[in-house]
């Protein structure tokens, strides 16, 4: 083949080409409908919609958050069922389209089988990018046995419609119930939400779903968690809250935004959930850091006035919120853990996931505090 010929990297790699669709017959079943779990969707029983605010808010929020509330980063379909063969059918809301994110983590979907604590990948849907209707296979497994499955939906997408296809004759039981009560809340920026995971499981509040067994609710809203108190009143109708994690201060603008914005934000969650652990947690650290004095220094006053703004609030007698170090997360080759010297890699939501299993491990376990 000359210079100048186009590669067709599926026909030189098998591995490279789309996965393909059923062969056999199977049967399509709407995850909306029991005995399937809809996970990660806070207002999904009340709405029957994916999307990870309510459709109707309690007030005004902001438009851009609106919409990526549409967007369905965190949401889960769980089950157990004996099929050695598992699909999905999926409509997008639009086509994949982001210059620096692989198409799989913004508009796929990936798969686990186990158990949280004990769950390992399968696959994730690959297709033709430029669509928005796509089927594809999962798994085609040798032996039939009772499996619990998890799905975790697209990251930067919204899903008019997903159903899971499994063999005619399977049965399919619903997931093993959560070993903790309860929801744990993340609200942040598009590190949060999971900008640039090459897969949804790999965002670290996905990441932390397989090591904690307990719902979480992803609400990283992409350049726009700013900490508006429309949105933290939203955040406060949440029912069956564990703990909150307060993760936005990448998107706040200046550090008198944060200073705005951050006290308030926990005064309101306060007020609605008076015994519920709040977090706050500071940026991770970025490449641009390196050559940029200012954008130093923005992290390190911003991360101060964290801090002595959750110690001062201790000191006042709540011993339910809590401040951590997110500079810390990352490691020392900090600026090899994105994609843009923003955007974590796998590698860095890895790390954050890491650091972050364990403080929320204690959190959860100690409950609150007398």
């Amino acid at each position: 083949m000359g210079k100048g010929k186009k590669v067709d990297i599926g026909k030189l790699d098998k591995a490279m080409r789309p996965r393909k669709s059923a062969e056999a017959p199977l049967a399509w079943h709407s995850p909306k409908e029991p005995p399937f779990q809809v996970a990660g969707f806070a207002w999904f029983e009340r709405d029957r919609v994916y999307r990870r605010l309510p459709l109707e808010p309690p007030e005004t929020i902001p438009d851009a958050v609106d919409s990526l509330a549409n967007w369905t980063a965190g949401g889960q379909i769980r089950l157990r069922t004996d099929s050695a063969k598992c699909a999905v059918r999926v409509k997008l809301d639009d086509v994949a389209d982001l210059n620096h994110m692989p198409a799989t983590g913004q508009c796929g979907f990936d798969c686990y089988i186990g158990p949280a604590k004990r769950m390992r990948y399968v696959a994730t849907t690959t297709y033709d990018h430029h669509h928005t209707h796509y089927e594809t296979v999962l798994f085609e497994l040798a032996a039939r046995e009772m499996r619990h499955v998890t799905l975790n939906f697209p990251l930067y997408m919204g899903v008019d419609e997903v159903l899971v296809g499994l063999e005619e004759d399977a049965e399919v039981k619903p997931p093993e119930a959560y070993a903790l009560d309860g929801r744990v809340a993340v609200y942040g920026t598009s590190i949060t939400q999971g900008g640039c995971a090459s897969r949804p499981g790999m965002a670290w509040t996905n990441i932390l779903s397989r090591r904690i067994d307990i719902e979480f609710i992803n609400l990283g809203f992409s350049g726009n968690g700013r900490g508006e108190a429309e949105v933290a009143r939203t955040i406060a109708t949440l029912e069956r809250s564990a703990c909150f994690v307060l993760d936005y201060e990448g998107n706040c603008v200046s550090t008198d935004l944060l200073k705005q914005t951050f006290p308030e934000f926990i005064r309101i969650l306060r007020e609605a959930h008076p015994n519920v652990p709040i977090v706050g947690v500071s940026h991770v650290r970025s490449a641009r850091e390196l050559w940029s004095e200012v954008a130093l220094k923005h992290r390190l006053e911003r991360g101060a006035f964290q801090r002595e703004t959750i110690e001062g609030l201790r000191a006042k007698g709540d011993k339910n919120v809590h401040f951590v170090d997110g500079s810390t997360f990352l490691g020392e080759d900090f600026d090899e853990c994105a994609v843009d010297g923003v955007h974590p890699t796998d590698l860095g939501f890895l790390r954050i996931a890491e650091a972050m299993t364990p403080i929320l491990e204690r959190i959860l376990k100690t409950g609150p505090a007398a």
